[in-house]
């Protein structure tokens, strides 16, 4: 299994923030963001305490096409794996894909329909998914994103319901996925 290590997670920040040092600067008070600098990142394993960083620098438009690839990065532990830092990221994700001055609206959105499919349950009698999603009791991630998804149900139906959304961003299936998720949240 291909996994993006913390190092490698802490290098891509560092390199983020020496490229768009302004990022430090950005008003952290924006109402997506209310909350992000207090979520303790660095204590969630194989996390970056430099992520608020990454969420700043998706308001800034120089900055946010990099700060939503190193943000993809982080959040992911493979392809086929959310990190342990995703469910903590979630609100985040949906207030600023919910957001139409986010300018990076639709790169978000992918993340937020990634987490939703891979936060999926994974039938342990289908040996094959098992073999190549790993069990969820070794993935706490997973149910911990449904629980976001959960908590946060009355976003993504904001989100499904958002007439001003652009025409394409959200694809018939992404709208599914995320339905599915709504509608399991009540």
């Amino acid at each position: 299994m291909c996994v993006v290590d913390a190092a490698a997670k802490e290098a891509a920040v560092a390199g983020f923030l020496q490229e768009y040092p302004q990022t430090l600067q950005i008003d952290s008070e924006h109402p997506a963001l209310r909350g992000c600098a207090e979520v303790p990142w660095s204590d969630i394993p194989g996390c970056p305490a430099g992520i608020p960083s990454l969420f700043y620098g998706l308001l800034d438009q120089a900055a946010a096409p990099e700060a939503a690839h190193v943000l993809t990065n982080v959040l992911m532990d493979g392809i086929f794996y959310v990190s342990a830092a995703m469910p903590m990221a979630l609100p985040f994700l949906l207030r600023l894909v919910s957001d139409p001055d986010v300018s990076v609206r639709s790169s978000l959105l992918d993340i937020v329909v990634i987490a939703a499919e891979l936060s999926e349950p994974v039938d342990a009698e289908n040996e094959r998914a098992v073999l190549l999603l790993g069990c969820d009791s070794d993935h706490p991630e997973r149910e911990q994103c449904r629980a976001a998804f959960t908590n946060h149900a009355s976003l993504l139906r904001m989100l499904l319901d958002d007439d001003a959304l652009p025409h394409g961003l959200m694809s018939v299936d992404d709208r599914a996925c995320l339905q599915k998720m709504a509608e399991a949240g009540g």
